[in-house]
Parts: structure tokens; sequence; C-alpha cells
């Protein structure tokens, strides 16, 4: 799962739409964000095996970032600080910490037995990305419905549809580019785009939203 997880931020963000986008966006990717730190620091261990179907990634060692207890701590963290920062409703803490869990669950549907549930496993997932083809539906799927219905509420609010098909294009272009270019096998090369990716589609989330920051948006 790549881009499908803005699927996560963007059905938040129909939803309450009180919070940033930009706030949901960093949430969603929250755990990966500190999954590329850890992998470029050596705490948490990843590898790529080109000759594995769909994602190439083999995860081996990630407690604090994918386990099923991190993702819910990470989940209270994340909320309670943008909530604190932006001085948000609680609804909004609460739907963005939801994006944030989503990641695991998204992840669940995907990802090969790499999941702990607890801090050292069992480890589980459902393994789609065994099956590219249905793995990619399944993402681009989640995708399209969440951006159709942020896309609505944008419409309701009175905003412009070229903020929401620019985001959702380029979230498309993300998808594509790791497809033409295989991924990077060092850890510190790996974990750096990682986090340099997730970093930049917040800043273009910020720039595709209407500038108005009031309540009602």
């Amino acid at each position: 799962m790549f881009v499908g997880h803005y699927a996560g931020a963007l059905a938040a963000k129909a939803i309450e739409p009180r919070a940033p986008l930009w706030s949901y966006v960093l949430a969603c990717q929250a755990m990966d964000i500190a999954w590329g730190g850890l992998l470029i620091a050596g705490v948490e261990k990843a590898s790529v095996d080109h000759s594995l179907p769909g994602s190439a990634l083999i995860l081996s060692h990630m407690p604090y970032t994918h386990s099923l207890p991190a993702a819910a701590l990470w989940s209270v963290a994340v909320a309670t600080a943008l909530v604190l920062l932006l001085k948000l409703p609680r609804r909004a803490g609460l739907f963005i910490g939801l994006a944030v869990l989503s990641h695991w669950l998204l992840d669940f549907l995907v990802h090969r037995p790499d999941l702990p549930l607890i801090w050292s496993g069992p480890k589980v997932g459902l393994g789609l990305w065994n099956h590219a083809v249905l793995e990619q539906a399944v993402e681009m799927g989640l995708l399209a419905m969440a951006g159709a219905a942020w896309a609505w509420r944008r419409g309701q609010q009175g905003h412009g549809w070229a903020g929401a098909v620019g985001f959702l294009g380029f979230l498309l272009v993300l998808q594509v580019v790791p497809l033409l270019k295989p991924l990077a096998g060092d850890p510190v090369s790996l974990g750096g785009a990682a986090v340099a990716t997730y970093l930049v589609t917040c800043l273009v989330a910020f720039f595709v939203e209407p500038r108005t920051r009031k309540a009602r948006d």
C-alpha cells in the first residue's frame, strides 16, 4: 500500500473538514515517516528483493512503527500533538487519530505477514502484494472513492475542483514512479526517500487547500 493510504486522509477530511488537509495527510503516513527515520538509524530493518511479486519490500523488523500496539500509540500521540498545536476541536482530533490507525489497517490488507500483533509477534498480513494487479485495483479504488467524497465536500463548501484534481493527479504520479524505477536496496536510501516523499506530499496538500482556515472549512 502506497498512495492508497491517502484514502484514509481524504475520507477523514470529507467527514470532518475542520482540520487542515495537510494534517490528515501527515497523519495517514505518520507511521511510515517514523519508519523511514528508524530505518536510517538502523533501529528497524528492511531489505529489497526485486524477484518478489508486487512490492519488493521485505519488512523484517518494525515493532516501533508497525506493530498493532505501536499503531495505537502513534494514533493517540499524533492526534494529541496536532490538536494542541493547531487548536482543533476534539472531533477533528478523533479523525486525525483514525487516519493514523487506518495506515495499519490498510497495510494489513496488502502486506505479507510482517505486521506484529504485539511488539515481537506473531506477524500478520493478508498478502495482496503477492497479487499485484488486484492490489493495485484495491489501492486505486479506495483512493478514487475517498477522493470523490473529498472533492464533493469541497464543492459543498464552494471551493473549486482544481485543487482536488491537482492533488489526486500528484498522487497518481507518486504511484506510477516506483513502477518505473526500482526501489533502492540500502536502508539509508530507502528510508530517506520515504521520509522525503511523505513530507513533500504534506507540502503539496498544504498548497492545494484553500487558504481560508476558518472552522467551517
